[in-house]
């Protein structure tokens, strides 16, 4: 950043977005997509008894249904993050996730890993916010201004 870029005083600086809401916004939508090439891996196992679960949803629009509402309701939620309420929806939808374990076994490894993303972002975001509002109590010059 060069002596040119910094703010003076009086210029009006944008508050910065929360980093906790960022990580849980970006986990949810990269799930939704994971869900989304999921029901594309079954379809295209559909036919076969190769690496399907336990349970088999014998109709093709069962199948989609599911997976197409799974991937809706993360996407949506990935917009309601911000809100103690969106946190513990979105803590909620990681048991339908990792249940699509049962239509595809594999979903049961990569469900746990998007539930160990889910609970860093919630953290890692949580402490990142933290940082930043200390830092920017003990520089009020370069606090972003809230009145704007």
């Amino acid at each position: 950043m060069s002596k040119d870029d910094r703010p003076r005083p009086g210029d009006t600086i944008s508050p910065r977005k929360s980093a906790k809401v960022q990580f849980a916004t970006l986990t949810l939508q990269l799930e939704a997509f994971v869900v989304l090439f999921a029901a594309f891996a079954l379809h295209g196992l559909r036919n076969s008894s190769y690496e399907r679960g336990p349970l088999v949803l014998d109709s093709t629009a069962a199948m989609w249904v599911v997976t197409g509402v799974l991937f809706v309701v993360l996407l949506v939620l990935s917009r309601m993050v911000g809100s103690e309420a969106g946190y513990v929806v979105g803590t909620a939808v990681q048991v339908p996730v990792l249940a699509m374990g049962l239509l595809l076994p594999m979903m049961f490894i990569v469900g746990a890993i998007f539930v160990a993303m889910w609970v860093a972002s919630i953290k890692i975001g949580g402490r990142v916010d933290a940082e930043r509002a200390a830092y920017d109590a003990a520089h009020p010059e370069t606090a972003p201004n809230t009145d704007a």
